[in-house]
Formats: structure tokens, sequence, C-alpha cells
């Protein structure tokens, strides 16, 4: 079993996700509202992390499975969800082991931005998705990069590294800047059409200390969600 980056520090990432104002009041949020009414529905989580979301789509009625490229994620995940959660070891940047039209919805959160070719992971969670199915995804908002990196090509699929401080340990993740178009054309060649784009505010109930001081109207510019449905 291969370990990856998110195994050094699993740990620290799971607990800053719990609480935090990106992940717990403004994403999470946001996906599972996209979602809407999930009762019954199969849902699988790409790239479900210590398993939060799987947790609150479960909660809504779902049947969920879900699968993250690290280990030590889903061992969180198996703590929390229980022994008989449907949890798997797997890349999203590789053929996926589930069956052809097996899930009603594809969530995935924060993933697709890790990866530099779009079009096989796209194309994957096409096939597992039931007709009539839908994919909602969020990453990274590119023009978050463009604002912080001015000097940088917008319009180039770009490498790019930042720190982050989680739960008191610094850690560096590497993501791929992809421009709007560029994941418009990428949709459309895995053979999906848009339905929704999604800028959010936060969640109402988001604690006032952790909003950024200078957003008075509690909106910033952070992530971009879509919902995707087959073609």
């Amino acid at each position: 079993m291969t370990a990856t980056d998110y195994d050094d520090f699993a740990a620290a990432y799971a607990a800053s996700n719990e609480s935090g104002l990106f992940n717990a009041y403004y994403e999470r949020p946001a996906v599972l509202s996209l979602a809407g009414d999930v009762s019954g529905r199969r849902i699988l989580d790409a790239g479900c992390g210590s398993g939060p979301l799987t947790a609150a789509l479960r909660d809504k009625g779902a049947v969920v499975t879900g699968f993250d490229r690290s280990a030590a994620m889903v061992d969180l995940a198996r703590r929390r969800l229980g022994e008989d959660a449907d949890l798997h070891v797997a890349d999203l940047s590789e053929p996926l082991p589930f069956a052809d039209a097996e899930y009603d919805v594809v969530v995935a959160s924060l993933v697709l931005h890790y990866l530099e070719d779009w079009s096989g992971p796209l194309t994957e969670l096409r096939r597992v998705l039931k007709p009539g199915g839908r994919l909602i995804f969020s990453t990274m908002h590119p023009t978050g990069y463009a604002m912080d990196n001015p000097e940088a090509d917008y319009f180039a699929v770009t490498k790019y590294s930042w720190d982050y401080v989680m739960d008191g340990q610094t850690v560096w993740l590497t993501m791929w800047h992809r421009p709007l178009h560029a994941m418009s054309d990428a949709f459309a060649a895995a053979g999906f059409r848009i339905e929704t784009i999604s800028e959010p505010p936060p969640a109402p109930d988001t604690p006032a200390e952790l909003l950024p001081p200078d957003k008075g109207s509690g909106r910033f510019m952070c992530f971009l969600f879509f919902v995707l449905e087959p073609v």
C-alpha cells in the first residue's frame, strides 16, 4: 500500500476539518445544500478523508460509500463511521473499484485540485453514476489564485504549493491551478454538462470570530462549487 502526503498529517488535518471556517462552516454546508434531499440515495464520497461529509450524508438518510487515497484518512473515517462502513483505499487518478452506474450521486469535496489531469478522474466518476445522476464537487476558486499571484499566467494549468497550519502543525499542500475555461472543457470532454455553479456565503451559524475581519458581508473568495449532469 503506497503512503501519501496526507498519511503524514492525517490526524492534524482531520482535527482542523472538524471546526475550521473553510471546511465546517463553508465547504461542507455548501455541498450538503447542493445535494438536497438524499434520503435513500446511493452516494459515492470521492476523497472522503476522515469522513465528516460521509457521516453528514449518512445522517441525512443516504447510503454512502467512501474512498480516499490516504490509508491513514480511511482509518480515521472508519473510527468515526464504524467497522461496517463501506470505505476503501483507492486513487482517483486510477480506475475505481466500483461498478458502472452504481451511484445516484457522487460528491468530490476539495479533491480534484490535487490532480494535474482531470480527464481520467472525471471519466471514472461519470462511469459510476447512474443515468440522471449528479456529480457535486468543490475546488479551489481559480480567481483566488490569480489574486494571490498577480504575476502568474491565470490561463495556464499551474502547479503550486501552500503552507497551512493544521491543529498546530505546519504542512505543505501541492495543488494545481486550473482556469475556469479549462474546467469547463474537462467537464465536456468527460461527458458532463454544468447544471449549477455556486459561490455561496458561509453557513448562517458561522461564529463571527471565525470570519475574516475585513469581510463585513461575511462573503469571501475561497472555493468554487459545481453540480454536473452526465449527457
